[in-house]
């Protein structure tokens, strides 16, 4: 193969032979980024907690001649020991991991502060924000033994900024534009880079828990934001070390 056909190749398949875990794999921007990276190449590990799901995603990849690994997790009971597991298991089988790609989200719709119930505020910290690091904490091992690797955090960056009746939901929001900048801080000197991704409003079923959909005639599908997710994971988005990203105000 000449040099030229070997650049564009890679230039193709940005993510050939990287290792990628994408957490939240059977919801709508998971599974769309799922098989975004492992058409650009990736050995992807499907994170989730339903299992009939997983599988149909995996299933999908496989037949577009893509390479899948299947890791049942509930993040809401999921500890640290179980996370260190995960890690593991990922280093002996697949011998390295180049990529996180945080989707899982929970979203139990919008309620004033005053009447939220405690148990699902709790619920809400814990699996947007809490299980989101101490999983990437687990993998930050395997992540610093690879040239390039990257640790992307989608966040919903509306929901964010101190709306009314977006609860605990919108605090972890808050919480990982907070944790990028912190991580990002502290890794700058590594070969992982941290990042986040507002991709803006997508159609997905957490969306449709606050929004009919023609309130939300902007809203975009989940696959058409799929591309950044992999350009994150790429060598390519060096561009975007540090930054919480939002492609659609580009």
């Amino acid at each position: 193969m000449s040099q030229a056909l070997a650049m564009d190749a890679t230039a193709v398949r940005p993510l050939e032979e990287r290792v990628v875990l994408v957490v939240g794999a059977h919801g709508a921007l998971g599974h769309a980024s799922a098989q975004a990276c492992a058409d650009a190449g990736a050995t992807v590990v499907l994170l989730g907690r339903k299992v009939p799901k997983l599988n149909r995603v995996h299933d999908a990849i496989v037949r577009a001649g893509g390479e899948a690994l299947l890791y049942p997790l509930d993040l809401e009971g999921a500890t640290p020991d179980d996370y260190a597991e995960m890690a593991e298991r990922i280093g002996a089988e697949l011998g390295r991991l180049d990529g996180v790609l945080h989707c899982a989200a929970h979203f139990g719709g919008l309620t004033p502060l005053e009447n939220s119930d405690p148990a699902d505020f709790a619920r809400s910290i814990h699996v947007n924000l809490t299980a989101r690091w101490w999983l990437t904490q687990a993998c930050l091992p395997l992540l610093r033994a690879t040239d390039d690797a990257a640790v992307v955090f989608a966040i919903d960056d509306a929901a964010g900024q101190g709306r009314a009746y977006w609860g605990a939901y919108g605090m972890a929001q808050s919480a990982l534009s907070a944790l990028v900048g912190t991580l990002h801080a502290e890794l700058a000197n590594s070969s992982v880079r941290v990042s986040g991704l507002a991709p803006g409003p997508m159609r997905t079923t957490l969306r449709s828990k606050a929004f009919v959909e023609d309130a939300e005639p902007q809203a975009r599908e989940a696959a058409e934001v799929a591309s950044s997710c992999v350009h994150l994971l790429s060598a390519a988005g060096v561009d975007r070390r540090g930054l919480v990203w939002n492609p659609s105000s580009v």
